[in-house]
């Protein structure tokens, strides 16, 4: 088994019932399954924050972005 390389990072809260309970610092070892579960850890990823980054490199895999404020 691959090691876990992959973590999701939100300033929004995430919903636990996606990720194991109370552990919102689970980490990865596909990525791919790191963006689904990012994606279905918010309420509403077209408004709410939330990334995957690759812990070696701190590179950001994946992130959807905050609205723009309205002006």
């Amino acid at each position: 088994m691959a090691s876990p390389q992959y973590r999701i990072e939100s300033r929004d809260p995430l919903q636990a019932s996606r990720l194991p309970p109370t552990d919102f610092n689970h980490l990865f070892a596909d990525c791919s399954l790191a963006v689904a579960v990012a994606v279905k850890s918010v309420t509403d990823p077209t408004r709410q924050q939330v990334r995957v980054v690759h812990i070696p490199s701190g590179e950001v895999m994946f992130e959807t972005s905050a609205p723009a404020p309205l002006n």
